[in-house]
């Protein structure tokens, strides 16, 4: 079939592209902007458009059909052209249901872990030689590409809540119709498409009504939230709460029955994670001891509590933590793993929500747990979005952490890491975007190892 990807650049989008033409199916694409790792993933797989921009001339009668992004905009004129030339357009996650619609379908869901949870349950099932389709939010070590579209009879799919695309307005996951699924939690996010709290909760309500009738919906007990979403489920419900674990020189160790099993990554969240996909893969046939033999050897996903640094005295993290649940988890976690070391964490608002001068009290005491805090937004990033200014004191007084500080510029960030006394210390840097631009994995090394040399 020929496809074409209007916004091929996006996280879900490009990665879609090239499970198409890994497929066998002859696609193309644009964009108006692409970045890494988009950019280089596309060009190696010879996708990567000739030229920026949008151009109707691409839209030709002999396209099967369009699968359309969230980043395009409404008067997109390839759209325009699609629709005069009347070619069948999808978003992706209408794609991907219909690609997926006689498999069964695994959805993971929540306003945090879901990447998490998706990736361990495809840990699982893959060391156990489990054939199936996936699509998961993250870049996993094991993993060619975020998306596998095949023959096999079951897909796992991460569940996002956001919209569909410029022309479907309904978040994802309500096309998704699973016969399994996980809820991990509930906090408000994506402010700019659901204005109120109760309006985000409505569309976790609407996601559990999608359940196919003979299905399962496996949701995090102590999430008050989901108690009242659930009394909307028309299939059956299960709660789960944490794996009992114990701490031992900074290792974690899961318990469960007779087995004690050593973890590479860490948290109580993410024992809360685990317990979720232990129950979906009990669902779909994995023994206990299938998926003890396999869960200490799953790394975690790509920017999740991922390791920028160590050394006898120093630690340093990358995690992708930007939404206020997702900070303090993992802000609890760093500390509860290290706790005689100073913990110095920097956190940057770059999301929509985070960046909205109303949404900035939802932060309030999310780092209190950090011996040292850092705040970073970038201008830049308030222009882009098109958003109100916000002030340093505006930040100051949400988070309402003592002695924090906020900063808008890379050098004054690059400033405050230097300065620091590095003896017996972790880093954490949260956030969904760049911190500007900066190349983290390089800039965190140098000025640590600089620091101890």
């Amino acid at each position: 079939m020929r496809i074409h990807l209007i916004s091929i650049g996006g996280s879900a989008m490009h990665n879609i592209a090239i499970a198409l033409k890994i497929s066998g199916h002859e696609v193309s694409g644009s964009d108006d902007e692409i970045y890494e790792p988009s950019r280089s993933r596309l060009d190696k797989h010879g996708l990567l458009p000739t030229e920026m921009g949008w151009n109707k001339n691409r839209i030709t009668k002999d396209l099967d059909f369009i699968v359309l992004g969230m980043h395009a905009r409404k008067d997109n004129p390839e759209l325009a052209e699609a629709k005069r030339l009347n070619i069948p357009i999808y978003s992706y996650p209408e794609f991907i249901f219909n690609h997926s619609k006689n498999k069964k379908r695994v959805v993971i869901a929540g306003s945090h872990g879901k990447t998490t949870t998706t990736s361990m349950i495809m840990h699982v099932l893959r060391y156990n030689k489990m054939d199936y389709d996936y699509l998961v939010g993250a870049q996993l070590s094991d993993f060619e590409n975020m998306v596998q579209l095949s023959d096999a009879p079951l897909m796992i799919i991460e569940g996002d809540e956001y919209l569909s695309s410029p022309i479907d307005r309904r978040p994802k996951f309500l096309h998704y119709k699973p016969h399994l699924a996980i809820i991990t939690g509930i906090a408000w996010d994506h402010i700019n498409v659901f204005p109120t709290f109760e309006n985000y909760v409505q569309q976790f309500e609407l996601f559990v009504k999608t359940m196919d009738k003979d299905g399962k919906t496996f949701y995090y007990e102590k999430d008050e939230h989901l108690q009242k979403v659930m009394q909307s489920a028309t299939a059956e419900i299960k709660s789960y709460d944490c794996f009992d674990y114990e701490i031992v020189d900074g290792n974690y160790f899961l318990k469960y029955k007779d087995y004690t099993v050593q973890l590479s990554v860490f948290g109580n969240h993410n024992l809360q994670n685990l317990k979720a996909a232990f129950y979906i893969c009990t669902e779909l046939g994995i023994t206990n001891k299938q998926f003890f033999e396999a869960i200490p050897n799953f790394q975690g996903a790509a920017k999740r509590l991922e390791t920028l640094y160590t050394s006898d005295t120093n630690l340093a993290f990358l995690d992708f933590a930007h939404a206020p649940s997702k900070a303090k988890a993992t802000v609890s976690a760093v500390k509860e793993r290290y706790p005689d070391k100073k913990l110095i964490a920097c956190l940057e608002l770059h999301t929509f929500s985070s960046l909205n001068k109303e949404f900035l009290i939802e932060y309030q005491g999310v780092l209190d747990k950090a011996d040292q805090s850092l705040v970073y937004y970038n201008e830049h990033s308030l222009k882009m979005k098109r958003l109100p200014d916000i002030s340093k004191d505006d930040v100051k007084n949400a988070f309402g952490t003592d002695g924090i500080l906020v900063v808008t510029d890379n050098e004054t960030l690059i400033s405050f890491l230097e300065n620091q006394t590095w003896d017996n210390s972790v880093l954490l840097m949260m956030s969904s975007g760049t911190f500007g631009g900066l190349d983290l994995k390089v800039v965190i090394p140098e000025i640590i190892a600089n620091k101890n040399s």
